[in-house]
């Protein structure tokens, strides 16, 4: 019998760019339109120059590499590695050729790497509202591609909503957007990031009803929104082997099949991707009120709303929400300095809402029922 669809998947070539007697054509999606000389030279240039993080990076040496994250990373990848050389980690690592040193192996281990790449720093911004416009708080993170992960996760932790489930003896930390999800989006981010282009950032956006996370980079080639989960094409072999040795991402690169099973486990939608000179995903927030978000947390009732200023009320929302949040972290999220932070919290102790429990560091609050 014959099949009523036939799907064929024609492997990309290496020796790019092809033509026919009527020229250079490019494949956008579905359209399929003729290049011009300029875009034609572009290419070529773009093809010829090699693989960003391939590079030798010809001003760095053994010297400004730090011995520190190379054990971080033995360390997160669960390999043992003792008294291992710098150099030795990196050759093995595929991250330096002979005495050289790969601009992917700056990024991960040098002790500043954007003074050898400006470009290698992400930008974490948490906004009041939806219209990008009121900063509540910010981090630019100029450091190592291991670090700029981290530091955006610690940062979404701490500003999306959760709620807390006791499940037999366990307690259960569930966010609004699940932070699976968002460990492969920011994953995805450093690892897709087109590092060529200078004076750029990977982005990550927190507003009140959505989580965005772009980078510099549209799809590869060969690539596209229609192909997401079906196909694997990375622009950055090194970094992605890297992250896969840490186990943060998947070599066979299901990354979006995952955020798809996580997303419908929660009952969100697949986010919304866009892809020009930037690749875009957009994460829905659930848009329920905070008390909603903390189901089985302590709430504040209609009596404490009441003996209370705004601020007042807002820090007691967002202890019910985190238990274990600071005052620097509080004065960031209400909006005021870390001093009032402090006075009200007085305020609230002295009037029998809030209560500490356990020392300063390693304690944390608790709400007035």
């Amino acid at each position: 019998m014959i099949p009523e669809q036939l799907r064929l998947l024609v492997a990309e070539g290496e020796e790019k760019p092809y033509s026919c007697s009527s020229g250079y054509f490019i494949r956008l999606d579905s359209i399929t339109q003729k290049m011009s000389q300029k875009e034609i030279g572009l290419f070529y240039k773009k093809t010829s120059a090699g693989s960003f993080e391939e590079n030798i990076h010809k001003d760095v040496t053994w010297g400004d590499i730090s011995s520190e994250k190379i054990k971080t990373f033995f360390r997160e990848a669960r390999i043992s590695a003792r008294d291992i050389s710098p150099r030795d980690a990196l050759m093995s690592l595929n991250l330096a050729a002979k005495e050289s040193i790969k601009n992917a192996g700056v990024m991960f281990f040098a002790k500043d790497p954007r003074r050898h790449i400006l470009q290698c720093q992400m930008t974490i911004i948490a906004f009041k509202g939806t219209d990008r416009v009121h900063i509540i708080d910010r981090k630019d993170v100029q450091d190592d591609l291991w670090t700029q992960y981290k530091e955006a996760m610690i940062f979404l932790e701490r500003h999306l909503n959760v709620r807390t489930e006791i499940k037999g003896l366990d307690r259960e930390d569930i966010y609004e957007v699940p932070l699976e999800a968002i460990r492969e989006a920011v994953a995805n981010a450093i690892i897709h990031r087109d590092y060529a282009v200078r004076g750029t950032s990977i982005m990550v956006e927190v507003h009140e009803d959505r989580v965005v996370i772009s980078n510099p980079g549209g799809f590869p080639a060969g690539m596209s929104a229609a192909k997401l989960g079906d196909l694997s094409v990375r622009r950055n072999e090194l970094i992605a082997d890297m992250f896969a040795r840490m186990h943060r991402v998947e070599r066979v690169g299901s990354g979006f099949k995952r955020i798809k099973r996580f997303l419908e486990e929660a009952g969100l939608p697949f986010p919304v991707v866009k892809s020009d000179n930037f690749f875009v995903i957009c994460f829905t927030r659930p848009p329920y009120s905070l008390k909603d978000r903390t189901a089985g947390e302590p709430k504040v009732t209609e009596k404490v709303t009441e003996k209370v200023t705004g601020n007042q009320q807002k820090i007691l929302d967002t202890i019910t929400a985190n238990q274990h949040i600071t005052a620097l972290e509080l004065a960031r999220v209400v909006g005021i300095s870390e001093r009032k932070i402090k006075d009200n919290l007085k305020k609230l102790k002295d009037k029998g809402l809030l209560t500490r429990i356990g020392p300063d560091k390693g304690g944390h609050w608790e709400v007035a029922g």
